[in-house]
């Protein structure tokens, strides 16, 4: 299984490497939620990068045998917001 190293800036960044950690694993959103002790909404939501409290977010990660990291990092720059807003409107 690979090791995620991206840097997550925008929630939905964390959403697409939430689901891509709960497929590698092979689970169901119904399951991870279970193994959270979370109602199904929450897994939803945090894969299309919505808000979620900050207790569902680590409940989350704990059953997905993930921890969080924090490093000085700054907002998004110009550029990176710009891009994220050209891959959007190209959908």
């Amino acid at each position: 299984m690979s090791v995620m190293t991206d840097k997550i800036r925008l929630p939905d960044e964390l959403g697409e490497q939430l689901r891509q950690r709960r497929k590698a694993l092979g689970m169901s959103k119904s399951e991870l939620a279970q193994r959270a002790g979370k109602v199904r909404e929450v897994v939803y939501r945090l894969e299309a990068g919505e808000d979620v409290t900050v207790s569902s977010l680590m409940a989350v990660l704990s059953a997905l045998k993930l921890a969080m990291c924090l490093e000085p990092a700054g907002l998004p720059t110009q550029a990176e917001v710009s891009r994220r807003f050209m891959e959007d409107e190209d959908e």
